[in-house]
C-alpha cells in the first residue's frame, strides 16, 4: 500500500493584523517546531487587496525569511475575503470572471512562484437558484467550467495542487461526501487536471440541520403536538414549507397528501439535502482523505466550526482526536482505487487556529504551542508515512 508522507503546518491566519511581515510569522512557525506554513489571504497576501507589486515583493520577502528561519510556504489560502463573497457562482457574469481573472490566477501564480499548492473557497449559490433544479444545475455547470480553468491554469505557472474546502451547508457546496466527490472528479476531468479536496475536522458541523425527512418526522411536523418543532425541520424547498403552512386550511389535501408532496420535492431538489454519514468528520476522511493534499485541523464539539486550539481544555469537550484521525486518512488509503483521480501523495495536516479581535496575543501563541505538542504525538517527524507513526 503506497501511503502518502504526512507533515504538520499551520495557517498563519492566527497572526492576521498582528505578525504580518513574513519573517514575524515565519519566525513564530518555527518557534512552535512548525516547518510549513499555509500562508492565508487575510493576512497580506489577497491580490485585490495588496496588489501584484505587492505580491511580487511579498513573494521574495517570504523566500528571503525562508532561508533564515528554514520554514517554507507549503501552500496559499483563501480566507474571509473570498468566503463572504458569491464569487464563482456570482449572479453577475463579469464578477465571476473578475474573482476567476483577478483573484484565483494571480494567487495560483504567486502559488507557483512558491513551489507552493493552492486551496480556497470562493462561491456560493444565493437563495433563488437554489430554489429552481434547472437553475441550479446551470450554476453547476458554470463552476465546473471555472474550477475547471483554474486547474488548467494552476499547471502553467508551477502550482503544486488546488483543492476547493469542503462546507457544511446546502448554498456552500460541496457539503455532502456524495456531492464532494461527484464534484471533483466532474471538475477534474472537464479540466484534464486534478482537481482536490481540503477536509476540515470542523466542518461537518452543520450536515445535521439539512438532513431529508422521512414521512414520520413529516407527519410529526404536521401533527399539532410538533408544530413548534416544524419551525426547525429541514423540508428544503420554500414550496415545501409553504405546504406545512397551509395545512389544515379549507380544501386542502390531508397529511397524507401533503407528506407525499413534500418527498417529491425532497427527490426533486435532492442537493438541498444532507446524509447521516455527512455528519461525521471520519466518514468524510475515510471517503475523500485521498483526495486531499490539505487537512485542516481545528477542535470542536461537533456542533460549530469555532477553530478551537487543541488543549486539555478544549480537548475534553472536543470530538476531534488525533490517533483517530490518522486512522481514518489510513483507512481512506486501505480503500479499493477505482477512480481516475490520483491520489495524493503528501498531505499537510495543517492547523487552523482562529484568534479573535479581543484576543491576546501572549495566550494565542502558548494554546498554539500546546496545539502543536498535542500534534507532534502523531507526527512527531515531517514526512511520516508507512502505517503512520502515533
Amino acid at each position: 500500500m503506497n501511503y502518502p508522507e504526512i507533515y504538520l503546518a499551520i495557517d498563519n491566519c492566527f497572526a492576521s493584523k498582528r505578525f504580518t511581515k513574513p519573517k514575524e510569522w515565519m519566525q513564530l512557525a518555527a518557534d512552535l517546531g512548525v516547518y510549513h506554513v499555509e500562508a492565508s489571504a487575510d493576512n497580506e497576501c489577497d491580490p485585490l487587496y495588496q496588489g501584484a507589486d505587492y505580491l511580487s515583493r511579498w513573494v521574495d520577502d517570504v523566500q528571503e525569511a525562508s532561508v533564515k528561519t528554514g520554514v517554507s510556504v507549503c501552500n496559499l489560502y483563501s480566507g474571509h475575503g473570498t468566503y463572504s463573497t458569491l464569487g464563482l457562482s456570482h449572479t453577475d457574469p463579469q464578477v465571476r470572471d473578475r474573482m476567476l481573472n483577478q483573484w484565483l490566477k494571480p494567487m495560483a501564480a504567486t502559488a507557483g512562484a512558491l513551489g507552493a499548492g493552492l486551496g480556497f473557497y470562493c462561491h456560493a449559490f444565493p437563495d433563488s437558484v437554489l430554489q429552481n433544479p434547472a437553475i441550479y444545475q446551470e450554476y453547476y455547470n458554470e463552476l465546473i467550467k471555472n474550477l475547471a480553468e483554474i486547474a488548467g491554469y494552476a499547471q502553467e505557472v508551477g502550482c503544486k495542487s488546488i483543492g476547493l474546502e469542503q462546507m457544511y451547508s446546502p448554498h456552500q457546496i460541496p457539503f455532502t461526501i456524495r456531492g464532494a466527490n461527484d464534484l471533483i472528479h466532474a471538475a477534474s476531468e472537464k479540466a484534464k487536471h486534478p482537481i482536490y479536496i481540503t477536509l476540515d475536522s470542523g466542518h461537518a458541523s452543520g450536515q445535521r440541520n439539512f438532513l431529508k425527512p422521512d414521512k414520520a418526522t413529516i407527519f410529526k411536523a404536521l401533527g399539532d403536538a410538533g408544530k413548534t418543532e416544524s419551525e426547525r425541520l429541514w423540508l428544503g424547498c420554500d414550496r415545501a414549507f409553504k405546504l406545512v403552512d397551509g395545512f389544515g386550511n379549507p380544501g386542502n389535501v390531508g397529511i397524507e397528501g401533503i407528506a407525499d408532496q413534500i418527498i417529491e420535492l425532497s427527490e426533486s431538489h435532492s442537493y438541498l439535502f444532507a446524509e447521516k454519514q455527512d455528519c461525521s468528520i471520519y466518514s468524510w476522511l475515510e471517503e475523500l482523505a485521498c483526495y486531499s493534499p490539505i487537512i485542516h485541523l481545528q477542535q470542536t464539539d461537533g456542533k460549530v466550526s469555532a477553530h478551537w486550539p487543541f488543549t486539555a481544555a478544549r480537548n475534553e469537550i472536543g470530538i476531534i482526536e488525533g490517533k483517530k484521525v490518522l486512522e481514518a486518512i489510513k483507512s481512506s488509503f486501505n480503500n479499493p482505487d477505482r477512480s481516475s483521480l490520483p491520489r495524493v501523495d503528501r498531505i499537510y495536516l495543517t492547523i487552523e487556529v482562529f484568534s479573535s479581535t479581543g484576543s491576546i496575543n501572549y495566550y494565542t501563541l502558548k494554546d498554539l504551542e500546546e496545539t502543536v505538542r498535542y500534534w507532534r504525538q502523531f507526527v512527531p517527524v515531517d514526512g511520516t508515512q508507512p502505517g503512520f507513526v502515533y
